[in-house]
């Protein structure tokens, strides 16, 4: 966690911004739940836990920050808000499906591409240059489908 905090605080240094005490927060709580994919509201309420002078303004304001410096991916599960996860590299983005639990609401990541062929046939047939591509399958978690 360290290495990608210095990794997120040198690519704020390079675009001119601060690390201020609330964005380093913020960072924090995205590295700790990484893999919980959380939405703006959420990040806000784990944050207030140790910085409860933060506003949810902050959060916000923070969050599009870190995504116009390209260390964040927006995440639309189609559940009514968008939620994130740290993209510091492109192995963090590209690539990346997520199996959502229709009953439970659980986000699994997929690691695995099994869509190379297709994104290569795709910019041969069509000659378009695809520089990433989303997927999401719906369904039942192991836990949700012993039911």
């Amino acid at each position: 966690m360290v290495n990608r905090m210095n990794i997120l605080k040198e690519k704020l240094k390079e675009t001119g911004f601060k690390i201020t005490p609330q964005r380093r927060a913020i960072i924090e709580i995205l590295l700790k739940n990484n893999k919980d994919h959380l939405s703006s509201e959420e990040i806000y309420d784990l944050v207030r836990v140790d910085c409860p002078e933060i506003g949810l303004a902050t959060v916000y304001r923070t969050m599009q920050l870190l995504d116009e410096i390209g260390v964040i991916s927006k995440l639309n599960l189609d559940d009514g808000c968008i939620r994130y996860e740290i993209s510091l590299n492109k192995e963090d983005t590209h690539h990346h499906h997520h199996l959502i639990c229709k009953n439970c609401g659980k986000i699994m990541e997929v690691k695995e591409d099994l869509l190379d062929s297709i994104e290569k046939e795709i910019q041969d047939l069509y000659k378009f240059k695809i520089l990433d591509h989303d997927v999401k399958f719906y369904g039942l978690c192991p836990k949700c489908n012993k039911r």
